[in-house]
């Protein structure tokens, strides 16, 4: 399967809209937030998704990756 540039661009500079990490780029969200929204359930609708994704990306060790992304890309 073959990431979708704009949809990890996105990711990469989607932030937090609610909670103690509200503001927040996704990827400088700690592991362990994500980890505890496995467990209890990610929020519905885009949010929900992206999350789960960042939580993959961080357990992987794939964060340096989106960090380039953000870089390379910025908006």
């Amino acid at each position: 399967m073959q990431p979708n540039k704009e949809k990890l661009i996105e990711l990469a500079h989607y932030k937090m809209p609610f909670g103690k990490y509200k503001g927040d780029y996704l990827i400088d969200i700690p592991e362990y937030y994500y980890t505890w929204f496995k467990q209890k359930g990610f929020p519905e609708g885009k949010l929900g998704f992206m999350m789960q994704q960042m939580h993959e990306i961080k357990i992987n060790g794939l964060e340096e990756l989106i960090y380039t992304i953000k870089k390379q890309f910025s908006k």
